[in-house]
């Protein structure tokens, strides 16, 4: 007896991704896509409404993060099973989103393969990281905790968010629209991820998001 078609949602803001994931699952015989979001909201509401079998997701999307998405369709179900796909860099990112309840993470520049073998073993209720970053785990059970490689990886999820943005030239109130937060909040903030990476004035912090948004590609 053949086993069901696995349905998956993909929640990504860039059409053209959207458009490359969906035909590499497509060629799969025994997977098909159900859904597809290009923002946090929608993504939310496809995932109830559907109730797919996977739900692939970016980091960055047009109306929060993905980090924060994550945790609200754990709060909604808790045996959801998600796959990250991001440009972002895995050693920086791939804790936060296991963290937040995540079964895999793949940066979008591996191969055919790769991504396919991801998407197969978080289905199948599995963790997926690459060897690199299973070996990072591994190291952080046992010394309690990897010395950080970056300053940037001081920050707490909601700081990353904030720099992630900062790097992408919104301001305070553009900001706060974005993550729901008041401009206060987003000022504190700030002034926290300055002190963390040692900048004495917002100028070099906008430099510093800059400069670090052009190395993640």
């Amino acid at each position: 007896m053949n086993e069901p078609v696995k349905r998956i949602l993909i929640v990504d803001d860039h059409p053209l991704v959207r458009a490359g994931l969906a035909s590499l699952i497509a060629a799969e015989p025994d997977l098909e896509v159900c859904g597809e979001a290009e923002t946090l909201r929608e993504g939310l509401q496809l995932v109830r409404d559907l109730t797919p079998d996977l739900t692939v997701v970016d980091l960055s999307l047009e109306d929060g993060n993905g980090l924060e998405l994550i945790k609200r369709l754990r709060t909604h179900d808790a045996e959801i099973r998600i796959l990250v796909c991001s440009v972002h860099e895995e050693a920086l990112f791939a804790e936060r989103a296991i963290g937040a309840g995540a079964l895999g993470y793949i940066n979008k520049h591996k191969g055919i393969d790769e991504v396919i073998a991801a998407v197969r073993q978080t289905l199948a209720g599995r963790i997926y990281l690459s060897a690199d970053m299973q070996q990072r785990f591994v190291e952080g059970f046992a010394q309690k905790r990897v010395p950080a490689q970056s300053p940037v990886e001081l920050l707490t999820d909601r700081e990353l968010q904030v720099f992630i943005l900062i790097g992408e030239g919104l301001s305070n109130g553009r900001m706060a629209e974005r993550l729901h937060l008041s401009v206060k909040t987003i000022e504190t903030h700030r002034e926290k991820i300055k002190r963390k990476l040692q900048l004495s004035s917002a100028a070099e912090l906008m430099r510093y998001a800059v400069q670090w948004q052009l190395e993640q590609g």
